[in-house]
């Protein structure tokens, strides 16, 4: 027996436990050197000119053996001559295939070479104590055979093959208390490994598969409706009786993988609802995307992406077990399922895969070279960005049931990147309007915006009737201004992030110079024992003619409004939150204002309730909490008795 050297024993002992994050892995990697092994002898028939040679004779065989615990790969391949075994197999680490990729890069496209660091074949020693593989070089007599055990050695042996190929026989591990191996060696297992992860290997990966037909063991004839299409099955009411058939076990042979991804497809090869037929299979969803994106791009990266917008939101997108990512493939392999670096975190709803030839790391499970997946990342978000757009301007139902789903990633990726994002995401904002009650872009806003307007006006509340049903709001609507319902927590902190949108500014609708204002001096006594009753609360006393009906309305001052102060009081672990600078603005024209000034005179007790009670209506009507409810009913008892 040949030993490995020092430094191949380390790799070994590496790839067996360290390089690869999961043992069901090893199918993948013995597939894809299959594919590599067909793709040269493809190649060679290809630049040498050798006849009888043609792609569709090729093909990958898996046979399970669960009585002698063993699974068996077999492709046809170009072999391997007993020097190629010592060399590809001896020494861990080194790679036909790379060298046979570098040797010839270029010289034809049609070829996807999948291997690059020559340790994938070891992958198979985490599920199996013994290795054998059986070789026959395309053109040459003689076969060899490969024999390991793991890192105590090997050895190589003339044996007999009649046909040129590769055949690795997996003696599969004992099961232990804490590992179970059968699972290789049930054929539904091998199904759903071959679709995860090799189901576009261009060449078909066959098996013998277990069914069951009906046989008749009767020996005259019996009646059986022609029309039945029942299949003998046992509650079927036709007159046959099924008594006289009885299930065989059969073994057919059956193709595993699909071989041709929909998204390297012709237009012509696809059939309609092809895309979303695919995207309903490959991400377990019952109804059709929204929205299907294909793109592909040549350049410093080549890659083809087919991405989807789902219709609806996906259970878990709200949950901390929710991870983002599109699938990502490269020659025909998945390389992984949810590769997060390909998408920005405001287009985490999207969904889709990549199949791009980017340089793996040595488990290929992950990309070596994160400029390749910015470079992709890039081009993907600009995509996206623009079909979107598209979406908005083109059909602007299915836009508003998607911003209605995932609106809110938009706002937070502005939010979060505290503006440098907004520039290619504000266009993307869509908000009800107080005056139609209909979503409007910004720029729809602006197109109707009065003449010399250059405010962006808005006001929050739960829902747009919220808004709408708020002090002064009426005023400004009438005035011939419109406002914008912010109903979302993250609204106004993301149009503070954007600052301006094309030279208008946001600004709430409280502010004072919405339309025309007449200056309302408020009575300086009434004013000073306002600001000694409510003393901390406020940090100003005025009097309004813009409220209507309503007695009071809270407004604010700076930078943080009531809204931004409701939404810091509902996030947790906060001991002091932030408060905003509240104006208490009290309606000039109506009569609680003269109360106020009769009672200040007459009895100061109940001009303090009247105060407190105001300041707690007017807490209410903003959607803030009341401090002290006891203290508000006792107060408004008072009154009434």
């Amino acid at each position: 027996m040949k030993k490995f050297k020092t430094e191949s024993k380390r790799m070994l002992d590496l790839v067996i436990n360290s390089i690869y994050t999961n043992r069901e892995i090893f199918l993948r990697e013995l597939l894809s050197n299959g594919s590599d092994a067909i793709d040269k002898l493809y190649y060679k028939g290809l630049t040498e000119g050798l006849t009888g040679l043609t792609r569709d004779d090729f093909y990958i065989n898996i046979q399970l053996d669960k009585e002698n615990r063993t699974l068996k790969i077999t492709d046809n391949g170009i072999g391997m001559t007993a020097e190629e075994l010592e060399n590809n197999l001896g020494t861990i680490a080194k790679s036909g295939s790379f060298d046979f990729k570098n040797g010839n890069e270029g010289q034809n496209a049609d070829i996807d070479i999948i291997g690059q660091f020559g340790v994938g074949f070891y992958s198979a020693f985490m599920v199996a104590k013994k290795v054998e593989v059986l070789s026959k070089a395309y053109g040459q007599d003689k076969a060899y055979l490969w024999t390991s055990s793991g890192a105590d050695g090997y050895e190589i042996k003339e044996s007999e093959k009649e046909s040129n190929g590769t055949e690795i026989t997996l003696y599969l591990k004992d099961n232990t208390s804490e590992d179970s191996f059968d699972e290789f060696l049930e054929e539904y297992k091998i199904k759903e490994l071959v679709k995860k992860y090799s189901d576009y290997i261009r060449y078909p990966i066959k098996m013998l598969v277990t069914s069951f037909e009906y046989e008749d063991n009767t020996e005259g004839e019996h009646e059986h409706d022609e029309n039945c299409e029942c299949e003998h099955d046992e509650n079927c009411e036709c007159e046959h009786e099924h008594e006289h058939y009885s299930p065989k076990e059969v073994k057919k042979e059956q193709v595993l993988n699909s071989m041709t991804p929909v998204w390297r497809k012709t237009k012509a090869e696809l059939s309609e609802g092809e895309y979303e037929k695919f995207y309903k299979e490959e991400f377990y969803d019952m109804q059709d995307p929204l929205r299907c994106i294909y793109t592909q791009a040549e350049g410093a990266v080549d890659y083809k992406a087919l991405l989807f917008i789902p219709k609806t939101i996906p259970y878990n997108y709200y949950s901390k077990n929710y991870e983002k990512g599109l699938k990502l493939y490269t020659a025909g392999v998945m390389i992984t399922d949810k590769c997060a670096d390909l998408l920005p975190d405001y287009f985490n709803f999207v969904k889709g895969v990549v199949d791009s030839e980017v340089t793996l790391n040595i488990s290929r499970e992950t990309v070596q070279q994160n400029r390749q997946l910015k470079a992709i990342k890039n081009s993907l978000e600009k995509k996206i960005k623009s079909e979107l757009n598209q979406m908005a301007k083109n059909d602007r139902e299915k836009y508003e049931q998607f911003f209605e789903n995932f609106g809110t990633s938009i706002k937070y990726g502005i939010y979060q990147s505290f503006g440098m994002n907004s520039e290619g995401l504000v266009d993307l904002l869509i908000f009800k309007s107080a005056k139609t009650g209909k979503y409007i872009t910004l720029q729809e806003y602006i197109d109707n915006a009065k003449e010399d307007q250059k405010t962006i006006y808005y006001a929050s509340g739960k829902t747009v009737e919220a808004c709408k049903a708020l002090p002064k709001l009426e005023a400004v609507l009438e005035k011939g201004f419109d406002v914008i319902c912010l109903t979302e927590d993250v609204d106004e902190f993301c149009l503070k992030m954007v600052g301006k949108y094309k030279e208008f500014e946001f600004k709430s609708y409280e502010a004072e110079d919405v339309g025309e204002t007449v200056e309302t001096v408020i009575d300086s006594g009434v004013k000073d024992a306002i600001m000694e009753v409510l003393k901390d609360k406020i940090v100003n006393v005025k009097l309004s003619n813009n409220l209507k009906n309503h007695p009071v309305s809270l407004t604010s001052e700076g930078e943080l409004s009531i809204e931004m102060e409701k939404v810091f009081a509902k996030m947790p672990n906060v001991n002091q939150p932030m408060k905003a600078q509240k104006v208490l603005e009290i309606n000039a024209e109506h009569q609680v204002y003269e109360k106020l000034k009769q009672t200040l005179g007459e009895d100061r007790e109940k001009f303090d309730d009247i105060v407190n009670i105001l300041f707690d209506q007017a807490c209410l009507i903003s959607g803030l909490e009341v401090e002290d409810v006891t203290g508000l009913t006792d107060r408004i008892f008072k009154l009434i008795v």
